[in-house]
């Protein structure tokens, strides 16, 4: 598996949109994402860089592995 890579959260959210996600809003410092047919929503914190475990968790809720989103990136 690799590893969770450290990344701002303009890079996190383009891989995402390479997925098919889609920035729904941005409502204070936290960027809402979400995905045609799928239940769950993704909230990005908008800081400085995005926490590996807050990336792993995103990374989950999307239902998609860590390979996946490194090779989205």
């Amino acid at each position: 598996m690799p590893s969770v890579p450290v990344l701002r959260p303009e890079e996190v959210v383009a891989a995402f949109e390479t997925l098919g996600w889609r920035v729904e809003r941005r409502s204070g410092s936290h960027i809402i994402m979400v995905k045609p047919g799928h239940i769950a929503t993704l909230s990005i914190p908008n800081h400085r860089e995005v926490a590996r475990g807050t990336l792993r968790s995103l990374i989950r809720s999307a239902d998609i592995t860590v390979a996946e989103f490194v090779a989205a990136l």
